[in-house]
């Protein structure tokens, strides 16, 4: 590599493959001693009455570079073009040539890395509770969230505009500081649940047939998105009631009371009030992270009882001992990576 080719490869008049050494270089050898002597040399020529480069001259240089490496990615690219002009002086960018070209290349060949870096918006934050594992955090409003087993949430880091908006997977339990101008907005797909400063419950689970919000305090009201930005108001909830929109039917059912069944969960603890089977097999299994399969002549058993702190087994038992039911843990199976499968349990008729 020599300075006059370089300087042909910054002043877009290299061949093909002149093109293909400068890259080469770029790539194997830009950080050796002696490829660094052209940026020391440079260097020592700086002149303090040049010592500011130009925005359209910086542009123009990375634009270069950015065009020999023939990068699509540029959003990415911008963002770090916008970082480095604010600051970087004219010997900065000859020492940091190679730096750039490297990185550019590194994203040309990462297609998987780039593209999950274009897609984070830099002012957008998600939180996952895992199955298995619940997670309490507060939002920059002061807001607390708590997400239930198998679930995540969607915010921005600072809230804008005219209201408070996250997005819900799963379920979260909501306690909402208080701002009138400012509504707290929980998406859930194509029902919005919206609030100013209250305490609720919200239920979306993606394998549930309807959404679900239990009012704790407060006031809220529910709408339903239409296509568009338009959205129809289903109406408003008084504390106590627990409200379930079914997403085939498109009805909506209102209970009153029993609050604590809907929001337990918060505090570590499962209750059912004649509950189906099912639906007592589908919380154990976010809750400890296995597979439950329920065969088709237990499924009309129903049960109403309370558990804290209970081992997912000592569950199992006393439900064998309420009703005539039997359970099974099946062994693991050994996947081609090295992990283990979830861990199978198969209940069915004593």
């Amino acid at each position: 590599m020599t300075k006059e080719l370089l300087n042909k490869y910054l002043n877009n008049s290299c061949t093909p493959q002149e093109v293909d050494e400068v890259i080469r270089w770029m790539k194997q050898q830009s950080f050796y001693s002696d490829s660094k002597k052209y940026g020391k040399t440079d260097w020592q020529k700086f002149k303090e009455e040049d010592s500011i480069v130009s925005d359209e001259k910086l542009e123009n240089l990375l634009d270069k570079i950015h065009h020999k490496l023939n990068i699509d990615e540029s959003r990415v690219i911008r963002l770090t073009t916008n970082r480095i002009i604010g600051w970087m002086t004219k010997a900065a960018v000859i020492l940091l040539i190679p730096v750039l070209a490297v990185l550019f290349y590194t994203l040309s060949e990462n297609d998987k890395m780039t593209n999950q870096l274009a897609d984070v918006s830099v002012d957008s934050l998600e939180v996952i509770a895992p199955f298995g594992s619940r997670t309490v955090f507060e939002l920059s409003d002061g807001s607390v969230v708590h997400l239930n087993y198998g679930s995540r949430i969607k915010y921005p880091q600072n809230f804008s505009g005219e209201t408070r908006s996250v997005a819900l997977i799963g379920e979260g339990y909501f306690e909402v500081a208080h701002n009138p101008d400012k509504p707290f907005v929980v998406s859930t797909g194509n029902i919005d649940v919206k609030a100013v400063g209250t305490v609720f419950n919200v239920n979306a689970y993606q394998e549930n047939n309807g959404i679900s919000t239990t009012l704790v305090e407060g006031k809220v009201l529910l709408e339903k998105q239409l296509p568009g930005e338009n959205s129809i108001q289903l109406g408003a909830m008084k504390p106590g009631q627990h409200v379930i929109y079914n997403s085939n039917t498109e009805k909506v059912n209102i209970t009153v009371g029993d609050v604590d069944k809907y929001i337990a969960w918060k505090d570590g603890k499962l209750v059912f009030d004649n509950d189906p089977i099912e639906e007592v097999a589908q919380r154990l299994s976010r809750m400890f992270n296995v597979d439950i399969q329920i065969e088709n002549e237990v499924k009309e058993y129903k049960y109403t009882v309370t558990f804290v702190d209970e081992p997912l087994f000592q569950i199992l038992e006393l439900l064998t001992v309420a009703t005539p039911i039997k359970y099974k843990a099946l062994p693991r199976v050994k996947n081609p990576d090295g992990t283990f499968s979830k861990q199978m349990i198969r209940i069915e008729k004593k």
